[in-house]
């Protein structure tokens, strides 16, 4: 019992210090924007696509949380279990998705911001847009399939028929493609420049921290339910965890290895090019005494 305690309030723990780490993760790229006054040396890929996952990602916790159908249908499926989706997770999504719009927006409104205009980084990639109207076509269509099933609302056929718990399925698995592709036009573009320059690294740091805390919480839930259908019924948070970190130790040897020598030379030239106008305005100034 008092084991059983122990790790219920370790999980508790755990999920609340990953949400804060995953939460605060969502600022430093906005916030490195807006202080270089430049979405420079990015793309609106990440951010873009980023939002439609975590709608996606929102509307499939609120479903397996509230949704007394659903987690019936998720039971009759998993002989008696209950969806491993806490509360913690659906404040990370929505204050996720939130934070999303406000990245995005610095692309799409660079002017609005005060920034130079980037149409480069501006401009979403043809990659990035076919994966967006894919996955809402794709979900469409499995909605619209659980929609013609006879079954749907049924929980004694959640086993093999299509019920409504396979549309949130569906709609989760969104967030799943997004984040197994979602980086990866950054990484390109980091190789091109052979910069990390503008894209934030604390990001990346938060968000390594947060899937390795995630994945532990949901071991520890699994654990306790004596069953890890916990995992493989919620596949999409045990991604999350897994393929997000690949692309964060990608990001990490191109900051701190591969690219940091011209990291360096750069803000060298940042910093001498902000000398060279401070004293121009100096010299300006006596001028004019």
């Amino acid at each position: 019992m008092a084991d059983s305690n122990f790790l219920t309030g370790l999980s508790y723990v755990l999920g609340w210090t990953y949400f804060i780490c995953w939460s605060i993760s969502f600022y430093p790229q906005s916030m490195l924007n807006f202080r270089r006054k430049s979405t420079s040396g990015t793309t609106i890929d990440f951010p873009l696509i980023n939002t439609l996952g975590f709608f996606a990602y929102a509307v499939s916790n609120v479903a397996f949380y509230y949704s007394v159908l659903i987690r019936a249908q998720y039971a009759a499926r998993y002989k008696g279990l209950t969806p491993t989706v806490q509360f913690n997770d659906i404040t990370f999504a929505f204050h996720g998705l939130l934070l999303c719009f406000v990245t995005t927006s610095q692309y799409l409104f660079p002017r609005a911001w005060g920034f130079a205009p980037s149409p480069v980084s501006s401009r979403p990639s043809r990659f990035i847009l076919g994966t967006f109207f894919g996955c809402i076509v794709g979900a469409v269509v499995i909605i619209l399939r659980v929609w013609a099933s006879p079954v749907r609302d049924s929980t004694s056929a959640a086993v093999e028929g299509w019920v409504w718990l396979d549309a949130i399925y569906g709609v989760s698995y969104v967030k799943l493609v997004v984040t197994l592709i979602k980086y990866t036009p950054q990484v390109i573009v980091n190789y091109r420049n052979r910069s990390t320059e503008g894209w934030s690294i604390l990001q990346i740091l938060l968000d390594f921290g947060g899937g390795i805390l995630s994945i532990a919480q949901q071991a520890i839930d699994s654990y306790q339910q004596g069953d890890w259908s916990g995992i493989t019924g919620n596949p999409v948070k045990f991604m999350l965890g897994n393929v997000s970190m690949v692309y964060d130790l990608v990001f990490i040897v191109q900051h701190y290895v591969l690219y940091r020598d011209a990291n360096g030379e750069r803000k060298m030239a940042d910093g001498e090019a902000e000398s060279d106008r401070l004293l121009s305005e100096e010299d300006e100034e006596r001028r004019i005494q």
